[in-house]
């Protein structure tokens, strides 16, 4: 076991889990669709290696150590000291096992559902998959920038291509949103370059910036990063995205790619502009509970079951951005360990987030594949013809809400804590999403789940095969492990979120 373990720790394990899905992208595409079958267990494998790869990141990391690790580190471009520099921390490994896991998932729920194109479809995911990889590993700022970028390129091909009725209107908002969000970014990673000659993420974190600079920085950073998460009032892109993606493309965009915006704050805004975040943190908690509330009331009105959700993420994201800031008013007071709670609780919320709804999305996907209706009043009674997947259903939505035992109510619990210890209202506010998010989603249920069948089509349901039980079985089975025994993902990232928190203590001007 020893050699193998020292096998793993010698192989570029990074490289390998992010360039193995995109070769494996290459050869679907070779493939081609005149046997799509092959092109299916083709996608299937690459998927699977690459989360088994991911599994090494996992066991061999050192958790009791905030440094890098499985480092790699290339000549680029040497003229601007740009370097293929890559490693992981606690904050970035659990999202690239969290992808791993999540494409997997995707590849198998298009395994009868995609017909058309059904080569490249795959392919665009497993490019994707790597390329979202890449983003969480990167510790070059220009490396990570073309991987943030290079991501949009499958998405917007999944939209377009696959997408609903309206899906040109959708694919372009959504690719204008974001890339006219991360242009401002490169901007301020060229400009701290001229000041330090590095685009190492690290040396950035160290680089003195006044008052001025952090702010501007930081307010190009808040652009990119808000539209990805997405915050209110930046987030009209995403509902349009979620009705028109087909079900892969709304849980990648849901379970993943939402998690790059909160990484991003992790990852630049707090370490390379502290000051700049510690006076503008009133801006992001207005922002955040916004979300968590007007966003919660927006949700309930949805007759889209994939809107609704979509809303849904909008308003628990909200809590990922509420327990990033209100670092700043905890430690004020002296509470260091509050403040932990805080960074500790929104990555719990990211993760959580990504099964829960991945989960929720795959549901309406099973509902839409048999129905080819997303709108709550066309069901009515399916518990009566699909009782396997009605339990499946209620027990997402439940933990959706935040039910005690589920990995969504981990996360919330742990930053509506840390906002007690910051002030009274930001918990108040935040809390609410207990009672809306509740609402919002149960009723969604007991239209759709509960009550008499409604009408025929809902009689001539059948229930969930076995490739749609392990799709739904798998993910319960993450949401409850996260939910009763969250120390695992937690114990990895404390090293990381003490380091941060001692960073951001310091100021730089």
């Amino acid at each position: 076991m020893s050699g193998l373990m020292t096998m793993f720790a010698d192989l570029p394990l990074l490289s390998l889990v992010i360039w193995l899905p995109i070769i494996g992208g290459i050869f679907v595409l070779f493939a081609g669709d005149k046997e799509p079958s092959g092109a299916r267990k083709i996608a299937l494998v690459f998927s699977i290696l690459t989360f088994l790869l991911t599994i090494p990141l996992y066991t061999l990391f050192d958790s009791s150590s905030y440094a890098m690790q499985f480092a790699e580190k290339h000549v680029w471009i040497t003229e601007f000291n740009i370097n293929y520099h890559l490693g992981i921390d606690g904050i970035s490994m659990p999202l690239i096992l969290l992808t791993s896991f999540i494409t997997i998932l995707v590849i198998i729920s298009a395994w009868e559902v995609i017909q058309y194109r059904a080569s490249q479809y795959l392919a665009a995911f497993l490019i994707m998959e790597g390329f979202m990889i890449g983003t969480f590993s990167a510790l070059d700022s220009i490396l990570f920038y073309i991987f943030f970028e290079a991501m949009l390129i499958p998405m917007f091909l999944i939209i377009g291509i696959w997408g609903g009725v309206n899906r040109i209107y959708a694919t372009l908002k959504f690719f204008l949103y974001t890339f006219i969000g991360s242009v401002l970014m490169l901007v301020a990673l060229i400009y701290m370059y001229s000041k330090s000659g590095s685009f190492a993420i690290l040396d950035l974190h160290d680089l003195p910036l006044n008052i001025s600079e952090q702010t501007l920085i930081f307010l190009a950073f808040l652009v990119a990063f808000a539209v990805k998460v997405p915050m209110w009032p930046v987030h009209t892109w995403l509902p349009d995205a979620h009705v028109e993606a087909p079900t892969g493309g709304s849980v990648i965009l849901a379970a993943i790619m939402l998690k790059i915006g909160g990484y991003g704050f992790l990852r630049f805004s707090l370490p390379i502009t502290p000051d700049a975040s510690q006076q503008l943190d009133w801006l992001i908690i207005t922002m955040s509970l916004t979300a968590v509330v007007y966003i919660g009331f927006v949700a309930l009105v949805q007759q889209d079951m994939k809107k609704l959700i979509a809303y849904s993420s909008i308003a628990h994201m909200g809590f990922v951005t509420l327990g990033f800031f209100i670092v700043f008013r905890i430690t004020s007071t002296g509470d260091s360990q509050g403040a932990v709670l805080a960074l500790e609780g929104g990555m719990v919320q990211m993760v959580s987030h990504g099964f829960i709804s991945g989960a929720m999305f795959l549901s309406v996907g099973v509902l839409y594949d048999r129905m080819h209706s997303r709108q709550i009043a066309d069901y009515g009674g399916v518990v009566n013809t699909m009782p396997v997947f009605a339990a499946f259903m209620v027990f997402f939505a439940m933990a959706n809400a935040g039910l005690p035992g589920t990995s969504g109510f981990v996360g919330e619990f742990m930053v509506i804590l840390a906002a007690f210890k910051a002030n009274f209202w930001f918990a108040f506010l935040a809390a609410t999403t207990l009672i809306l998010g509740a609402a919002y989603t149960l009723w969604m249920v007991k239209r759709v789940v509960f009550g008499d069948i409604a009408n025929d089509n809902v009689k001539a349901l059948t229930d969930i095969n076995n490739r749609e039980f392990l799709i739904l079985g798998l993910l319960a089975i993450a949401v409850l492990v996260l939910g009763l025994w969250p120390d695992p993902l937690v114990d990895v990232m404390h090293p990381t979120i003490n380091n941060l928190l001692q960073h951001i203590s310091v100021s730089k001007i």
